[in-house]
């Protein structure tokens, strides 16, 4: 039985190691940075204590979270001699990267509502999104990303390993996983591939909630032609 998985390098030569290692460093630096910019600033500036800027600062501490699951383990591989990383480790990884993708992609939706809400109805987008609304918006939306990772995560991890422990991948993920299974994964694999385009959308280049918000965010754009004015155009010129 397995105990332990092999992470793959992008190259064994130590040069090209090092010049990888720099690269997703300086990656991660600019990202890390880029999103903590924007958390210290919706916290410490209370203007923007609204909930027009409440999403977009969880969603930044997303970001760093869900690099940070990955890219250290990148480091280590390129840098060091030893590719393993235990069970429970690589458990921990999936789990980690299906929670915080997960919970972004909620979170990308319920800011297209947030947009909708704010320019299709300004004057009533205060009592529509509210602190307690946002709460309300924030909690099942992780709670139902754990739930998800967690299926996904048991969905794998119970498969017996008693193949190659090598993945092909600098970290842990779904498909070179099953590919390392001894016992038949086709069902593992339909569940993956319903949930996947169900709940994230990732057949489509977003979900589809998403697509749908934002279109109707573009058409509250189009002023409605059909409806008379009560009153008629007046020029710039006239009011002199």
């Amino acid at each position: 039985m397995v105990t332990e998985f092999l992470l793959t390098r992008f190259s064994d030569v130590w040069e090209y190691r090092v010049l990888q290692a720099m690269l997703f460093l300086l990656m991660y630096l600019a990202t890390l940075m880029g999103n903590f910019l924007i958390v210290t600033v919706t916290i410490l500036d209370e203007k923007l204590h609204t909930p027009m800027y409440f999403f977009p600062r969880n969603l930044s501490a997303l970001d760093m979270c869900y690099i940070s699951v990955t890219v250290p383990t990148t480091f280590v591989i390129f840098l060091l001699e030893s590719k393993a990383v235990s069970i429970v480790g690589c458990a921990a990884q999936f789990f980690f990267v299906f929670l915080f993708s997960s919970t972004e992609l909620l979170f990308l939706t319920i800011m297209a509502h947030n947009q909708y809400a704010a320019i299709s109805q300004p004057i009533h987008y205060p009592m529509i999104m509210n602190p307690w609304v946002c709460a309300q918006m924030t909690l099942p939306s992780v709670v139902s990303s754990m739930i998800y990772a967690g299926f996904h995560t048991g969905n794998i991890f119970w498969l017996p390993f008693c193949q190659s422990n090598m993945v092909h991948q600098f970290f842990c993920d779904a498909p070179s996983l099953l590919k390392l299974s001894c016992s038949n994964t086709s069902k593992n694999e339909i569940l993956i591939f319903i949930s996947t385009v169900v709940i994230t959308g990732a057949a489509l280049p977003s979900s589809p909630c998403v697509i749908f918000t934002y279109f109707l965010l573009c058409s509250s754009f189009q002023p409605d032609m059909s409806k008379e004015r009560p009153f008629p155009p007046v020029s710039l010129t006239s009011l002199w």
